[in-house]
């Protein structure tokens, strides 16, 4: 007779065998019911509706939302295909947020269909599908397949959304406008489809965002052909608006988006910049004695359970992996280690930065350097491997419960040069320390520390106006990620940018800094 642990061997390699590839997600028969409920019992797999089963973690809590968002689109993706064939494709709202980038976990997803019975799907986590019945498919070319969602493509789409698509997502309806790259994807389906109010609401929009070009074209091609075309501005007034380049790669053109419609609000209520300390030795020193604290809530809030006799037992060199059998094997140790090396190479570049170095270029040549440092002990004591030091992640990441999911790894290359531009552009180093803690949070770029890299880099940022180095603490944990969260899903900076100037008055008393 098998014992217990070679059964429940035996329903995992049949799971691992389906999860080739990196599948997720799973129809019920593709699984033995003995093998479907084994793994159910053990937090292998979750159902989502019947017939359907996703990949879980026996460590996560029946509440934890994250092993159905790390799936949702590839269920979305499989449900679809196994119920609808390829004749299905995502609303034209949705495939313009996808097309720019915006991972966010939907309430809802809209699926069109000439086989949709118009009802609603619920899902799990207060998510649901709705199939839309349409009776005629689109033309091919108003089609495309992206991560197996089939999608209306751009210039499709922005026919196809409603108005008001422009006032509640304008981030993406700039990042759609700029995929354009000639009016004549436009003008074909606009003219065929007899669509004057769309032209001259596209028209207005191109305008708006600096492209006169793209909107003058549109209303003369229009008016050429017989159509009255009257020429509106779909956006609201109060919005911010960056000019972005014609066929700039989505996610840049996001991420620059993003910054120009919410520098202003992450400045607001910031207190004023002291300038850069006259006394820089006094500023240094003010670094080092509040390293301790920083270390203990910087990695508390990650989770480490770290004491402050740990943190400066490390910093004292009292540790010694290679004699030491816990120092090598402890977790937690070797965090306090990393973060001891990672703060002396920040504290560097913020020493160069207080000198009057670029704080933008400084930092996009050295946060690598933060990084391995970071992870050096624990990839020296073999807890990690190697190829953790090598860089950007070339995976997915999922943060724990939230509806954000940071963009695809294949994007980094562009969103994080795009980051960096950013940083050094700006004049205004509240801005800089705000929005580059948030924007490096949202797009998470390595495999693990990113929240420790974000609060390393809103120092160096904070440093360039002459604010004192600011502790987060673990005891606002909860404050602080809902703040954070609020910023990547709602795109409403305020609350954050609020929390950060709030931490920094109070260092500001501590270090007894002026403003100027």
């Amino acid at each position: 007779m098998a014992i217990p642990g070679s059964k429940l061997a035996a329903s995992l390699s049949k799971l691992q065998a389906l999860q080739a590839g990196g599948r997720r997600v799973f129809e019920s028969d593709e699984l033995q019911r003995v093998h479907r409920e084994r793994l159910r019992k053990h937090g292998f797999l979750r159902s989502v509706i019947k017939g359907w089963l996703i990949a879980s973690s026996p460590g996560a809590e029946p509440g934890d939302s994250t092993p159905w968002y790390a799936s949702f689109w590839e269920f979305c993706a499989r449900y679809c295909e196994g119920r609808f064939g390829k004749d299905w494709y995502l609303s034209p709202e949705q495939s313009l947020l996808l097309h720019s980038e915006n991972t966010i976990i939907p309430a809802q997803v809209i699926v069109y269909s000439p086989k949709g019975t118009n009802n609603t799907l619920t899902l799990l986590f207060g998510t649901s599908l709705y199939d839309l019945k349409q009776k005629q498919k689109p033309p091919e070319g108003d089609l495309t397949v992206k991560d197996g969602l089939r999608l209306y493509v751009p210039a499709a789409a922005l026919i196809k959304v409603p108005e008001d698509f422009f006032t509640r997502h304008p981030v993406e309806a700039q990042v759609a406008l700029a995929a354009i790259r000639d009016p004549s994807e436009l003008l074909g389906r606009l003219l065929d489809g007899g669509h004057s109010a769309v032209a001259g609401r596209l028209a207005g929009a191109f305008r708006r965002i600096g492209r006169q070009d793209f909107a003058g074209e549109i209303v003369k091609t229009m008016k050429g052909a017989g159509y009255d075309v009257r020429e509106s501005d779909p956006f609201t007034s109060g919005h911010a608006f960056t000019t972005l380049v014609r066929g700039v790669a989505p996610i840049v053109g996001r991420i620059q988006a993003l910054w120009t419609s919410l520098r202003e609000a992450a400045a607001d209520g910031f207190p004023q910049a002291p300038g850069l300390p006259d006394d820089k030795d006094a500023y240094l020193r003010f670094v080092d004695d509040i390293y301790q604290s920083d270390a203990y809530h910087s990695l508390s809030i990650e989770g480490y359970r770290v004491t402050p006799e740990l943190i400066e037992r490390v910093r004292a060199g009292n540790w010694n992996p290679t004699e030491n059998d816990d120092d090598r094997k402890n977790k937690d140790a070797l965090a306090a280690r990393g973060y001891w090396q990672a703060f002396q190479q920040v504290k560097e570049t913020v020493a160069k930065i207080i000198g009057g170095s670029e704080p933008g270029v400084l930092v996009r040549a050295t946060h690598r350097d933060w990084y391995r440092e970071l992870f050096a002990p624990s990839v020296a004591a073999g807890l990690i491997g190697p190829g953790a030091l090598a860089g950007y992640r070339s995976h997915p990441v999922f943060l724990r419960g939230s509806r954000h999911m940071p963009p695809r790894a294949e994007v980094l290359a562009d969103a994080m040069p795009a980051l960096f531009d950013l940083l050094e552009s700006e004049k205004e180093p509240s801005v800089r320390a705000v929005l580059g803690h948030w924007l490096f949070g949202y797009i998470h770029p390595y495999p693990d520390g990113n929240g420790r890299m974000a609060r390393f880099l809103m120092n160096a940022m904070l440093a360039s106006g002459g604010y004192p180095w600011t502790v987060i603490r673990v005891e606002d944990r909860s404050a602080y990620l809902k703040a954070l969260e609020t910023a990547s899903i709602d795109g409403d900076i305020r609350s954050f940018a609020s929390f950060i100037a709030e931490r920094v008055r109070w260092s500001m008393e501590q270090a007894g800094t002026q403003a100027a």
